[in-house]
């Protein structure tokens, strides 16, 4: 079975300085896979590269049996490949409702009522406060936010980037709860964290990342049950 996302030698950068060094990575319809690292290690670059916000220097992406080597943003969102990006990036002077339709403002427009009530359903917060100013919420919410506007756009490979980032610790473990349930309810997601031990516990695979290119894959059993790999690259 081929995979829902397959990235290939994937090179990118900025300027004359290359940051990504041949990632290979996969993802499988209905999986959770991590990739994990350092700050710096190349990992918000890679997702930036992949969903074609900036332009890959070499290697392939194919997702969903489409080539999107080199695709424009606009067609990796048509294509189903959604980023919730790091920092939320949430526009704070706009509603809450209005934030959350500018998520299906390029894919599943039609159904955009039928997917409110969904994100409602999932974020009854979000419902409460649907005239609210993002800006004026709280990080937890504004990241329950981001989130929903993601899943307005009904992705098949959902792109979480660093979601605990900045949240206290009863909201990382809601979060971690929140992408276990959204993968139970069949979505594939890949986990782009520095929250090593609970990526792992969620995931079912797992990429290691340093100085842009990946130094170890594998199950997460295995990843955790390495002693050269905790201490070294996971800080455990």
């Amino acid at each position: 079975m081929s995979a829902l996302l397959n990235m290939e030698g994937l090179r990118g950068g900025y300027g004359a300085v290359e940051v990504l060094r041949g990632v290979d990575l996969q993802v499988q319809q209905g999986e959770i896979v991590a990739l994990l690292g350092s700050n710096g290690a190349g990992k918000t670059t890679l997702n930036n590269v992949l969903c074609g916000i900036y332009q890959a220097w070499g290697g392939s992406v194919q997702f969903d049996g489409q080539d999107l080597s080199g695709a424009h943003y606009r067609d990796v969102v048509k294509a189903g490949l959604i980023q919730v990006p790091e920092g939320r990036k949430i526009f704070p002077n706009l509603s809450v409702l209005e934030n959350l339709e500018l998520g299906s403002f390029t894919r599943a427009r039609e159904r955009r009522a039928a997917n409110l009530d969904r994100v409602f359903g999932i974020f009854p917060r979000l419902k409460e406060r649907i005239t609210q100013l993002a800006g004026t919420m709280s990080g937890g919410e504004q990241q329950m936010l981001a989130i929903g506007r993601g899943l307005m756009a009904e992705p098949k490979l959902l792109i979480l980037d660093e979601p605990s980032l900045g949240l206290s610790p009863l909201l990382v473990e809601e979060m971690f709860t929140l992408i276990r349930q959204l993968h139970a309810d069949g979505l594939s997601i890949l986990l782009v964290e520095q929250n090593v031990a609970q990526s792992l516990e969620v995931a079912s695979r797992a990429y290691v990342m340093e100085n842009g290119v990946i130094r170890f894959s594998g199950s997460s059993g295995d990843l955790l049950k390495s002693d050269e790999l905790r201490r070294a690259y996971l800080g455990m």
